[in-house]
């Protein structure tokens, strides 16, 4: 098996980096638009001091009311420019939000099948979706919240030390210490979070699990164990989000004390000050607009502490994903058009190599499938022969040994032609919840028009099941709902006569349906196989009626292989026993033991 392919190791801080480099003119401009935003409330406070001071040195009533106007511009100026840096904060936000859903959603698809069964659907949903919510929602905000309410501390404290040194040394402290606060907290907090959203992300894994199981858990009246799981797991989550509100809740309360003991220090310092005669009545009311205008960034910026928190957990988590080793290298060649050819050379898969706990589900097979022909798989549960049809789709990759296609080598394929040029049709049918015509196109994927659709829904014979429905082709399907077992795998042969591909795999498609319906599916299944390669791996003998050739694979190893025709005619064959042993289980009361 190929080695995992193991992406740099980066950290939340150089992803984020990295998603915004492509915004570097969009932050420039924020940058700019916020300056002006937070410069303009900073000038206005001082013509309010200026009021002050004429008012009292007895200035002309028209001065007055200019300075007046200036300062009310200013400050509509001011709420305007906010309003525009958030919306454009906003959309930048959810742009680069949007990259990184993409990223993690096309990384966690190219993770083979090891990964994702050990992460259940659940839990990869909350990381590509509810850790990247979390980011959106507080980067959408931090631009105005965070940085532009830092840049006003900053503009407050610089002015301050400009009209009067001493206040505004104070003034700075204040600024400082409650930053530093903030920033030495925000430290012990932040894995608080982290393990929040771990184990919040197992805790709808799990939910996930019990829903998809709902009707055998209802029918054992296992409902109960159920709601077991769902409080403990609830339990453990109220725990670790109790502790992480603490923390965080305990870093906004430290802010505020250092907050309240540096604002009293201003307003005495500027008191003195003015009772000295070294301070203008002016100058000490906007030393008390400053201590205002300092207050409210300090509360937001403490506000958005828990905020910054679980963005800063999600990004690292997300980090971690990214991070994931990779054990499908991709490839660069196409595969050739027309029906394709199929050879596993030696082929071994050993699930979880190289560890202790290792099973070799498959050992040293060979198998060819000229192009154009078709093939039957058989053998008992756990065989392998589920295990040849992943390879063959390439969901693993073998552990020695080499699986060709089109005479190429399945590693060395790009993967777009793979998945356009093999199909893979499994008895568990996703019927998507959209119209009739995007769930045959695949939103698109396959280009074809209407005239298309009706005719190849008339050659799996779905005809009269569209006719039924609606709107035709624009009828809204509710998942699979309303559609029978049989009519969602016809749903799925019309799918791979669309996207015309040259090798199909059908992955015990018939298993679960009634033979009525597998007469159907075996009509349309001569149907598929027009001009393409065919590999059935099947559960029931009776699907192989039309292959030309049949491999029995047991114990991982392709035990027989040949001409479906001779090995049904020989008695001694392992593929007619198994045949024979189908046909007495159908009498009642037969033995259904039997070894190929």
């Amino acid at each position: 098996m190929v080695e995992p392919v193991a992406p740099a190791p980066r950290s939340g801080a150089r992803l984020l980096l990295g998603e915004l480099r492509p915004e570097r003119r969009a932050l420039a401009g924020l940058g700019l638009l916020l300056a002006v935003a937070v410069g303009l409330p900073v000038i206005a406070q001082l013509l309010l001091g200026a009021f002050v001071d004429e008012a009292g040195d007895g200035a002309t009533a028209t001065r007055l009311t200019r300075l007046a106007a200036v300062f009310g511009i200013l400050l509509l100026a001011a709420n305007a420019l906010r309003l525009l840096v958030t919306w454009l904060s906003v959309r930048l936000a959810w742009r680069v939000g949007n990259r990184l859903r993409t990223d993690l959603c096309r990384h966690a698809l190219a993770l083979d099948l090891s990964w994702h069964g050990e992460h259940r659907a659940g839990e990869v949903i909350e990381r590509v979706d509810g850790d990247i919510e979390a980011v959106t929602r507080f980067t959408s905000t931090a631009v105005l919240e965070i940085f532009g309410n830092v840049a006003v501390l900053l503009a407050v404290a610089v002015t301050a030390l400009v009209i009067e040194w001493r206040v505004g040394v104070v003034l700075l402290a204040t600024v400082g210490v409650a930053v530093g606060v903030l920033v030495r907290l925000r430290d012990v907090a932040v894995p608080s979070h982290d393990h929040e959203r771990e184990v919040l992300s197992h805790l709808y894994g799990d939910l996930e699990d019990r829903l998809g199981g709902l009707e055998d858990l209802r029918a054992n009246g296992a409902g109960g164990w159920a709601l077991d799981r769902l409080h403990r797991h609830s339990a453990r989550w109220w725990r670790a989000a109790r502790r992480a509100s603490l923390r965080g809740e305990g870093a906004y309360a430290a802010t505020a004390v250092t907050f309240a003991v540096g604002t009293a220090a201003t307003l005495a310092a500027s008191a003195l000050l003015v009772a000295r005669g070294q301070l203008t009545l002016g100058g000490a009311l906007v030393m008390f607009r400053f201590v205002q205008m300092v207050h409210e960034p300090l509360d937001r910026i403490g506000e958005q502490l828990n905020e910054s928190q679980k963005a800063i957990a999600g990004v690292q988590r997300a980090a971690r994903l990214l991070g994931t080793p990779i054990g499908l290298r991709p490839g660069a060649r196409p595969l050739p058009d027309g029906p394709l050819s199929l050879e596993l050379d030696d082929v071994t898969l050993e699930y979880q190599a190289g560890t202790d706990s290792g099973h070799r589900a498959l050992v040293g097979v060979d198998l060819t499938v000229a192009p154009g022909s078709s093939l039957g798989v058989v053998g008992r549960t756990g065989s392998g022969k589920t295990s040849l049809g992943r390879l063959v789709a390439r969901f693993w990759d073998p552990t020695a040994g080499t699986v060709r296609v089109g005479g190429v080598d399945l590693r060395d394929v790009d993967p777009t032609s793979l998945r356009s040029r093999i199909a893979v049709v499994t008895q568990e049918v996703e019927v998507l919840r959209a119209s009739v015509r995007d769930n045959l196109t695949m939103f698109g994927t396959a280009s074809v028009d209407d005239a298309r659709l009706l005719a190849v829904l008339t050659d799996v014979g779905l005809d009269r099941w569209l006719a039924d429905l609606p709107d035709g082709l624009d009828t809204h399907l509710d998942g699979a709902e309303q559609l029978s077992g049989g009519e969602a795998q016809l749903l799925a042969f019309a799918r791979v006569l669309l996207a015309d591909p040259g090798l199909v795999l059908l992955d015990e498609a018939t298993s679960r349906l009634d033979p009525a319906t597998e007469a159907r599916l075996t009509a349309a299944t001569r149907r598929l196989r027009e001009g393409r390669t065919l590999v059935v791996i099947a559960h029931r003998l009776t699907t192989l009626d039309d292959v030309d050739a049949v491999a029995v694979v047991d114990d991982g190893r392709v035990v027989e292989h040949g001409h479906r025709r001779v090995l049904a005619d020989d008695p001694d064959s392992r593929f007619a026993r198994l045949r024979a042993a189908q046909l007495a289980a159908s009498v009642p009361g037969a033995p259904t033991e039997v070894t190929p």
